[in-house]
């Protein structure tokens, strides 16, 4: 939402101000010069990037105009979720989390929390991680790093997309200088003719130009530079998962885990210390309403 107010500012403040100095909008309208620049923009993109990242790009910029999927109730939920896991773990040992790991999508413990069955890389990075505590035979200060490279490769790709459009960005001004040359080249065709004509010649191609500075720092560069904030969310979300767990492997309690893992939620959206016992004491406490249910 954000995203679309902010484009909305920086085109509408231009405007504004070119009208308010009695500026004619017709003459901002050059089909194409726009043709010019932001074809050859996306021909670049193309040049430059492999399928898989083109798509990567294009989901990318659609997710930037939605909220933010780590908002602090996404953490409670999944803090919560953790200390479930963890605590199954703790009382009925690691062999009891196979069927949950094994098919996450079918899991009682794993289906109640749909928002990270659907992070289809968030699943595997848990149910990998207890997979492989489950099997033994790797330390603890082992499966760490492991976890710390996965988490590095996960980054890079998800900064690949990011790379690219920055890519973009940068070569807009440039190709607005392009668009600004065939102008002047046209212009320099039609001399000796109406005075008026060469004017509106000479104004496209400065036109050309003007495009090309305003795509690249007022739309597509903030696209981008939203675009890595969105990985680096991804990436500190990993982050508090990789601590909760490795915390627990190392023989901390489940809750004194989930606590660990809180405070590497980034400062903005940390659930209070509150909160998240709050949540953890309701998840203790379900099983046991559901089993004096049961029996009564």
């Amino acid at each position: 939402m954000f995203s679309i107010i902010g484009i909305v500012v920086v085109f509408g403040s231009i405007v504004a101000g070119y009208l308010m100095e009695h500026g004619n909008i017709k003459v901002l309208l050059q089909p194409a010069e726009l043709i010019i620049i932001g074809g050859a923009a996306i021909g670049t993109v193309l040049i430059a990037n492999p399928v898989h990242i083109l798509k990567q790009m294009i989901g990318g910029v659609a997710g930037v105009f939605g909220s933010s999927k780590y908002s602090t109730q996404r953490y409670i939920d999944s803090l919560k979720m953790m200390y479930e896991l963890l605590q199954k773990a703790r009382k009925e040992g690691l062999v009891s989390l196979e069927a949950d790991i094994e098919d996450p999508e079918k899991s009682s413990l794993f289906s109640k929390y749909s928002d990270f069955v659907k992070n289809h890389h968030a699943t595997a990075f848990v149910c990998d991680t207890m997979r492989m505590a489950v099997s033994g035979g790797v330390e603890v200060f082992d499966l760490d790093q492991m976890l710390d490279t996965d988490m590095e490769v996960h980054h890079h790709e998800a900064t690949q997309p990011v790379s690219g459009l920055t890519t973009m960005a940068d070569s807009l001004p440039g190709l607005g200088i392009v668009a600004a040359v065939l102008g002047v080249v046209i212009t320099m065709g039609a001399l000796g003719g109406p005075p008026e004509e060469i004017g509106r010649k000479v104004a496209a191609a400065l036109v050309g130009t003007f495009l090309g500075i305003l795509m690249c720092y007022g739309l597509v560069g903030p696209l981008a530079a939203r675009m890595g904030k969105m990985a680096d969310e991804e990436h500190a979300y990993l982050l508090v998962l990789r601590v909760t767990m490795i915390a627990f492997l190392k023989g901390v309690a489940p809750i004194m885990a989930v606590e660990i893992g809180r405070r590497t939620v980034p400062g903005h959206v940390r659930p209070s210390f509150n909160a998240v016992e709050e949540a953890c004491r309701g998840a203790k406490e379900a099983p046991a309403a559901a089993a004096a249910a049961a029996t009564g």
